[in-house]
């Protein structure tokens, strides 16, 4: 019996969400997977009304459970970033879910690309670090007199020195931080993921022409493991990678990425396999409790009309099934989705006519009959 949190959230999160319990609940009566779901009030409604985000007992209850299964987050009622960071990255930070798994599959016929090669790309981006640690600020002044000091030593530029910040020049600043504890681990996670899938390179992207201190030493780690793992490693800057995704996505494999590339890097990806309806990701700590969900947000433009895509949170629901040590039952999801692709049981984003509940009906009846 598998423990879940069941976290619907904001707008077509809970709509995509409930399709996803039902889904899970087609596996437990065609296979030995079980679970009770404890469902979690956190998301805007909660804010709304106590100006709660995520509480002490909140994390508390979490702790207790083997995953997460989550929808999504956002409402126009809130100020942009207030959810975002008091729930979702807190979350991740809380559990130490240092692993974004990201896969961008060809699922034709929705992918966009004129070369119809098939491609199955795994981003494994890391969650923790990089420029998303909310190191930075903002000042003026006697401090930007010294900013600029430290600026003209590094260059050797001739620059005006002010200190009058009546004139609204200020600056604002952001700092990434990579550790080489945080690097190591994630650099072994990503060669044992590549080894596990048979791949036999790991492509690491970053931009250390430019950013030389932090991606220079992420690279001397990745080096080192390597070695040790006995897997080659390739380099690709960021932009270089974006172009390539478009022009050979198929020549990629397991690719490790750092925090804000890869958060930009994988919607283009979602966008290359159909969309961000078709977009699951997990956040993973394989020590501790990981979380798993769609990539899109709660589209409160749509929420309660019937017609958000689920398909994306039914693959988060496949992606935790192999995190919890059921393959097969998340390739029996996967080949679900197939099977409604090719079929034409899809929500109108997709070209279908068919409502949230009606493709998640389809996608169980599809599994209910894997029993017979």
């Amino acid at each position: 019996m598998k423990h879940l949190a069941i976290v619907p959230g904001d707008g077509i999160g809970k709509e995509v969400i409930d399709v996803g319990m039902d889904v899970l609940d087609a596996v437990c009566e065609i296979s030995s997977f079980d679970y009770d779901g404890e469902l979690f009030d956190i998301g805007s409604e909660r804010y709304l009304r106590s100006g709660e985000l995520l509480t002490e007992e909140d994390i508390s209850d979490l702790r207790k459970k083997d995953a997460i299964y989550f929808g999504a987050i956002g409402d126009p009622r809130v100020k942009p970033g207030i959810l975002e960071q008091g729930i979702l990255l807190k979350m991740r930070a809380v559990f130490d879910q240092y692993i974004n798994l990201r896969p961008v599959t060809s699922w034709f016929p929705l992918v966009p690309l004129k070369r119809e090669v098939p491609f199955d790309i795994h981003f494994l981006r890391e969650n923790t670090e990089d420029f998303y640690m909310g190191a930075g600020g903002t000042f003026s002044g006697a401090k930007k007199e010294a900013f600029v000091k430290v600026q003209r030593e590094m260059y050797g530029l001739e620059m005006e020195l002010k200190t009058d910040s009546s004139n609204g020049d200020d600056f604002a600043f952001e700092i990434g931080l990579l550790s080489r504890k945080g690097v190591s681990r994630f650099a072994d996670y990503a060669f044992n993921y590549a080894k596990a899938r048979g791949d036999n390179k790991i492509t690491l992207v970053d931009k250390a022409n430019v950013c030389t201190h932090i991606y220079g030493m992420q690279r001397a780690i990745f080096e080192e493991k390597s070695k040790e793992y006995g897997i080659k490693l390739e380099y690709m800057f960021v932009d270089a990678m974006a172009m390539a995704m478009i022009v050979r996505p198929e020549t990629f494999g397991t690719v490790a990425v750092p925090n804000l590339f890869g958060d930009i890097l994988t919607d283009l990806g979602a966008q290359l396999q159909g969309g961000l309806g078709m977009g699951a990701s997990g956040n993973i700590n394989p020590k501790g409790v990981s979380m798993f969900e769609p990539i899109h947000g709660s589209a409160p433009d749509i929420a309660g009309q019937k017609k958000a895509n689920p398909i994306a949170a039914i693959l988060a629901a496949q992606l935790l099934l192999e995190n919890q040590g059921y393959p097969e039952e998340g390739m029996m999801l996967r080949r679900s989705v197939r099977y409604c692709l090719d079929n034409g049981l899809t929500t109108p984003d997709l070209g279908g006519k068919l409502t949230t509940e009606e493709v998640g009906k389809a996608v169980c009846k599809y599994i209910l009959e894997q029993k017979k």
